[in-house]
């Protein structure tokens, strides 16, 4: 249910706080605040996107979904960015499904006003196409990672994206959903718990994960997650070729 934004949010997002003045002084009128439970879809794939959803805490999930049902895990989303703003540049329909992944505070905008921001405003267009273009990066890192990594590393990555964005607090995963999102079966995610856990890495109970070692789990984990993090915290930043041609 929508509700309006007040001036005490509790926390920013890094691609709304990018925004030139202009642009974000005429967003910031057009935000709501909406409340998400875990688990709750924001959007089906092929769904028409009325609005471009930014996490404030929030991470939000995008699931590719497969003919006969079953749906994996290819991208998240956090405080960096926004679910919906490929629909904004053009096509207003999802591609993926989008659930939420991790609760906490989230806004959303109309597809129109960004729209017109994006027409508006090349602050804006660079933004936004730099985002998609660092999502669509994550995308490709984790279809490679599902392919050539094991469930145990594959696990270690996705808990240290989600450890980033709970900020050190608890978990609340059970076997069967870390199965889902990661396309394996319960047995094989139940087994790298156990490893894990023994190895002093996490602790479990009862649906909750809770980081133990978190140098470890980074060392356990495979290269994708160390990849994506350094992604999205360059892509505000111009790459040096954009820099050089510039000047010349």
């Amino acid at each position: 249910m929508p509700k309006a934004q007040t001036d005490h949010d509790l926390r920013s997002n890094q691609l709304l706080d990018a925004l030139a003045p202009d642009s974000r002084s005429r967003i910031d009128r057009h935000l709501e605040s909406v409340e998400f439970k875990l688990g709750d879809m924001v959007c089906d794939a092929g769904g028409l996107l009325r609005h471009a959803y930014f996490p404030r805490g929030s991470v939000l999930s995008l699931l590719t979904v497969l003919e006969n049902g079953t749906a994996i895990e290819t991208a998240n989303i956090g405080r960096e960015g926004a679910f919906g703003l490929f629909a904004a540049m053009y096509s207003r329909v999802s591609f993926n499904r989008c659930i939420v992944q991790l609760e906490g505070h989230t806004v959303r905008c109309p597809i129109e006003r960004l729209q017109h921001e994006f027409e508006l405003s090349g602050n804006v267009r660079n933004l936004f196409v730099s985002y998609s273009e660092t999502l669509l990066s994550q995308v490709q890192q984790t279809v490679a990672c599902n392919a050539m990594h094991t469930t145990e590393e594959r696990m270690c990555r996705w808990l240290l994206m989600m450890h980033d964005r709970a900020e050190g607090e608890a978990l609340p995963y059970t076997h069967e959903f870390l199965s889902q999102i990661l396309g394996v079966n319960r047995k094989s995610v139940t087994l790298a718990a156990q490893s894990m856990q023994s190895a002093g890495l996490i602790s479990y109970h009862r649906g909750t994960i809770q980081v133990v070692d978190r140098a470890g789990l980074e060392l356990a984990s495979c290269e994708c997650y160390a990849i994506v993090k350094q992604r999205f915290e360059a892509f505000l930043k111009p790459p040096s070729t954009a820099l050089k041609n510039e000047l010349d």
